[in-house]
């Protein structure tokens, strides 16, 4: 098996704000393996605060061995989960490729999906801004929305979020609070939050703290864990009966298979998984459809990120149409391989 390592960069259309600073652009390798004249192309998108950072995943992928067979190539790279899931991805584009599937049905995903329900994401924004986005999302087709809460005040976020609801009465609403919320103030914001009828609250409490996020739930809004799920791990987090639904990164679990896997523990456990991108480019986002419809039917996930770029590396082959991304039907991917050199 030969193996290809291509390093790419994206600017993000809007600057990425996270714990270790503003990201304005998405750098990560394309990793392409052919065997028996198939190819299969992979994708890493390190993150900080989720997976290894971009030099360690560089490193990884520098070492691989193609002449190792792919379990033991996955097992070497258990540390570094963007490059795992670069040579996952790979290889099971590759694999499906060859058995003439698309990528969901090589994870063993059951029957036809043709489409994944997706929300549309506002961030933090003042009052009017926020319903006028949230309005605009509702014309363009999503059912669900969710909504970035925490950089201000309980109250003032509570006010903004009424708005989206007298603006947007029937639209499924979620808000997500990336662990800003202290436990008291988690329980007076969930109090507030069921007034309005939102369906569930992302990450309310510090990721560690699966106790607090325990106590939160059956108060009528639904908790998820995404953070959480990071940090201590998807059994923790289920041990702890800590969430109502999981958020599932295929890019942090180390690969689409991974991210598969954990949906289906979740699930049988009474969690609801919900699929998300990291802001990757075309290859990863759409491996990210394909694990999400091999895990359909599915609460709306955090898929429709292709407008998050600047420019992508290929035609996008999962567009988003009325709150639904399309999920590609040919071979593998179905993001075309790079060319030969």
């Amino acid at each position: 098996m030969s193996v290809r390592v291509d390093p790419y960069a994206l600017a993000l259309a809007t600057p990425l704000a996270t714990a270790h600073g503003t990201i304005a652009e998405r750098r990560g390798f394309l990793v392409t393996v052919e065997r028996d004249g198939v190819r299969g192309v992979g994708e890493a998108a390190p993150l900080p605060d989720w997976t290894e950072d971009y030099d360690a995943c560089r490193d990884a992928l520098r070492s691989l061995d193609g002449d190792a067979a792919p379990a033991s190539t996955l097992a070497a790279l258990e540390g570094t989960p963007a490059a795992r899931h670069a040579v996952a991805l790979a290889t099971l584009d590759a694999d499906a490729r060859e058995r003439g599937v698309p990528l969901y049905r090589a994870l063993d995903g059951e029957g036809a999906v043709e489409s994944v329900p997706v929300n549309a994401t506002v961030g933090d924004a003042p009052l009017e801004a926020t319903a006028e986005r949230v309005r605009e999302a509702v014309e363009a087709g999503f059912d669900c929305v969710k909504v970035k809460v925490g950089a201000r005040a309980l109250d003032a976020d509570v006010a903004r979020l009424r708005a989206v609801r007298d603006a947007a009465p029937d639209v499924t609403l979620r808000v997500d609070a990336n662990e800003a919320w202290t436990r008291a103030e988690g329980a007076r914001a969930l109090d507030a939050l069921g007034t309005l009828d939102v369906a569930l609250v992302e990450q309310p409490l510090e990721a560690a703290d699966l106790e607090g996020h325990a106590a939160l739930r059956g108060r009528g809004v639904d908790v998820a864990l995404d953070e959480s799920v990071a940090a201590c791990g998807l059994e923790a987090v289920l041990d702890a009966s800590a969430a109502d639904a999981v958020v599932l990164k295929p890019m942090a679990c180390g690969g689409p298979d991974r991210a598969v896997d954990a949906g289906r523990q979740a699930r049988d456990a009474g969690v609801d998984p919900i699929v998300t991108t990291t802001y990757d480019a075309v290859h990863a986002r759409t491996a990210a459809v394909h694990a999400a419809a091999a895990l359909a039917p599915l609460p709306a996930c955090g898929l429709a990120t292709a407008d998050a770029l600047e420019a992508d590396l290929a035609p996008d082959p999962a567009p988003v149409e009325s709150g639904r991304v399309r999920v590609p039907q040919g071979k593998g991917n179905g993001v075309p391989a790079p060319p030969r050199e």
